[in-house]
């Protein structure tokens, strides 16, 4: 016994992988470095020169003076350490950060693949996650979503790793990495939801209870969980509560146009399906597909498992939803889920018998109908970034704004740093306007009105319908200038500038009667 103790080290030691194995090996390595080559220049691709949109207004405000009280502190920090001393918080500077976490995330999401699913499935996740346009769209963002996307693809599988093969060194990464992931932004505990449900479903009955009791491992498992616990709420239900608190004393508080809300239930399935029309549908149901072959092939621990994380995040959500106004952005920690979900999808259709010849062709054929119906957003997401251009509007209204003047804007706090030194209020509803517009008339100093807004798209878009906006507009002012480049997609972000002129003398004062 003592001797073949000693032997199966020596084994292991003197290993060395066939000719296949390293060509197989060498091949991978070379396509997970083109598809990080190709990450890279997707993601830098004119990263600068792309207006600031909304949220990355609060970026550049708290990565100037961070706070470690902040409820998502982690990328402030990293901007005003990292970034701070070298380069001017910019539009480039203050996405630097986001893109390399954009970049790095393929090479991450292939190697947590690679040791949950196996190379080829980890190889195809990592080319769906490359072309993926909603993560280079979070890549160009600067905000945190970029990095809780990679952390997000690390702890949770890291901790399932370090349980399953006993791996103390995984169970660690998976602890930091899980710390790290909630400090950058509080949503990423929800991947930890799902699991726990899970646990609590096979133990926590009292004759399975008893006999784990017994085992030392699993009493400082609940001990550990207890305090995870404590964690939690101590630090995570105050910020929600927070949260709600501050949407309810403040109203329709962002800066975004949005359409009237939905009703309770309709709402919520526009919540989810607006979630899997924005990973594209076929990897929706790729991913889908997927688990539920994964859950076939024997393998129904690691299935449910991927279940759990990406559905208990989506259930809580939208059910947070009837209560207060929740982002889409929250639902990106469990994307990952859904990448390696579609990896093992065509890494199944490898495996299948085609009966065509080469046998690889109806593979390679769905894989490019999975990129194909990425590739509208993604080509139109390289011509204008996603975002309205109120850059471009703020170099053209400075030289006619004139003293005395007022703008109105959507997504005022951008339209303000880019036309420094005149008054933006936001722009809601018809009566601050009109309002305004009587106030210039009485101060009779020939002051003018400026309205910058999205030009109508479609009714599931920032839209100027609501209140009777558009008909005020239409009424009152004129159409003077119009900013943006043609999408390939459905998606279009023009913005179009109106000015609104004095009532001429003889007419009356402007008003604005509620439409009935």
């Amino acid at each position: 016994m003592r001797a073949a103790e000693h032997q199966q080290p020596e084994r292991l030691q003197s290993y060395e992988p066939g000719p296949d194995e390293k060509r197989q090996r060498t091949r991978a390595a070379w396509l997970v470095a083109s598809l990080t080559l190709l990450a890279l220049l997707i993601r830098f691709w004119e990263l600068g020169d792309w207006s600031f949109q909304a949220t990355e207004m609060f970026t550049l405000r708290d990565s100037d003076e961070p706070q470690f009280s902040n409820p998502r502190p982690l990328g402030y920090l990293l901007n005003y350490f990292l970034i701070y001393p070298f380069m001017p918080l910019d539009e480039f500077g203050l996405r630097l950060l986001p893109a390399l976490f954009g970049v790095l995330a393929v090479p991450v999401v292939y190697l947590v693949a690679k040791r949950l699913l196996g190379v080829t499935a980890a190889l195809f996740s990592a080319l769906l996650l490359t072309v993926s346009p909603l993560h280079v769209m979070y890549s160009q963002l600067a905000r945190y979503w970029s990095l809780v996307f990679l952390l997000s693809a690390v702890y949770p599988y890291a901790l399932y790793i370090g349980v399953r093969d006993r791996r103390p060194g995984m169970l660690v990464l998976g602890v930091i990495t899980a710390v790290l992931a909630v400090l950058a932004h509080p949503v990423s505990i929800l991947l930890l939801g799902g699991p726990i449900l899970l646990i609590a479903w096979a133990y926590l009955r009292p004759s399975s209870l008893r006999q784990a009791w017994q085992h030392r491992t699993f009493r400082w498992g609940a001990v550990a969980a207890a305090v995870v616990a404590v964690i939690v709420a101590i630090r995570f239900v105050p910020i929600l509560q927070g949260w709600i608190s501050e949407h309810d004393q403040n109203p329709g508080s962002g800066q975004f146009l949005l359409w009237v809300p939905l009703t309770p239930g309709i709402k919520q399935v526009a919540y989810v399906l607006n979630f899997l029309e924005s990973l594209t549908i076929p990897l929706a149901l790729g991913a889908m597909t997927g688990l539920y072959l994964l859950w076939r092939d024997q393998d129904r621990s690691l299935a449910r498992y991927f279940v759990s994380i990406a559905v208990f995040p989506v259930l809580f959500l939208a059910l947070l939803s009837l209560r207060t106004p929740v982002s889409q952005y929250y639902l990106l920690p469990s994307t990952p889920v859904f990448f390696f979900g579609a990896g093992y999808f065509l890494y199944r259709l490898t495996q299948v018998d085609w009966r065509v010849r080469p046998r690889w062709l109806v593979p390679a054929t769905l894989t490019m109908f999975f990129v194909a119906s990425a590739l509208p957003t993604l080509l139109s997401d390289l011509r204008d970034g996603r975002r309205y251009d109120f850059r471009g509007v703020g170099e053209w209204l400075q030289s006619r704004v004139k003293p005395g003047d007022v703008v109105f804007s959507d997504q005022y706090m951008v339209l303000t740093h880019y036309l420094p030194g005149t008054e933006v209020r936001r722009l809601r509803l018809p009566g601050p306007l009109a309002e305004t517009m009587s106030e210039l008339d009485r101060k009779g100093q020939d002051g003018v009105l400026w309205i910058v807004a999205p030009a109508p798209s479609h009714p599931f878009r920032t839209n100027l319908t609501r209140g009777g906006l558009i008909h005020w507009i239409y009424d009152h002012c004129q159409l003077r200038h119009t900013r943006g480049i043609g999408r390939v997609d459905l998606r279009q972000h023009y913005l179009q500038v109106y000015r609104c002129p004095p009532a001429p003398p003889g007419e009356g004062k402007s008003g604005w009667v509620s439409p009935t």
